[in-house]
């Protein structure tokens, strides 16, 4: 399989078992603690820094934009992501779900800051994600199934990507977003630097 003529391509082991653990631990209890405190008001739930019960895809489902874990995995699977891809990378932003039983992801494309995006499983059920990588709109696509540490590489504003009803009760992926160097590609989704928070963007 190669990326540059299919539009995307599957890792399998891109992360190896003991890192995938911790990373899915590690999500586990960073939902936990965000609900612990959101619930008992030490935290106004409109800060997102910890995290957030749901965004504009994915309705009370506990995500993460740019946490620190997830910016470093970002940074150290660049070497792996520009020699699958055959191309020069700049890491943009990390973002992290952790889906429950009933979630949908509907089909969609990417902003321009996903240019070549990936998703991470870290663990849970499985779950698998479909993609249309012809570009054409509505079509069937294709199902793929990750195991935990398997790493799908995609052209997220290109293709077509979705999620059917999920039936698990846990599955956490990870998404690490790049932009092909180029003179005008977006870097760390326009904020100074990897690990800071959205309202981060277009400050230098």
């Amino acid at each position: 399989m190669s990326f540059k003529k299919d539009k995307y391509k599957i890792i399998k082991k891109a992360i190896d078992k003991k890192l995938c653990k911790f990373l899915f631990d590690y999500f586990l209890n960073k939902r936990y603690l965000t609900y612990i405190l959101f619930n008992h008001k030490y935290i106004n739930p409109s800060e997102k820094m910890l995290g957030a019960f749901g965004d504009g895809q994915v309705p009370e489902t506990f995500s993460i934009y740019s946490d620190i874990v997830f910016e470093t995995l970002l940074q150290d699977i660049k070497p792996m992501m520009e020699k699958e891809t055959e191309m020069k990378l700049y890491p943009n932003y990390s973002y992290a779900r952790l889906y429950k039983k009933g979630d949908v992801l509907k089909r969609h494309k990417d902003r321009m800051a996903c240019d070549i995006s990936t998703t991470l499983n870290l663990g849970g059920q499985p779950w698998p994600i479909y993609l249309e990588p012809t570009g054409k709109e509505g079509k069937k696509g294709v199902k793929i199934d990750l195991n935990p540490g398997d790493m799908l590489i995609y052209k997220g504003c290109d293709l077509e990507h979705w999620r059917e009803p999920f039936k698990g009760t846990d599955c956490a992926q990870v998404f690490l977003h790049y932009n092909k160097k180029t003179k005008n590609a977006v870097i760390f989704d326009d904020r100074p630097m990897l690990g800071l928070p959205a309202f981060f963007k277009g400050k230098k």
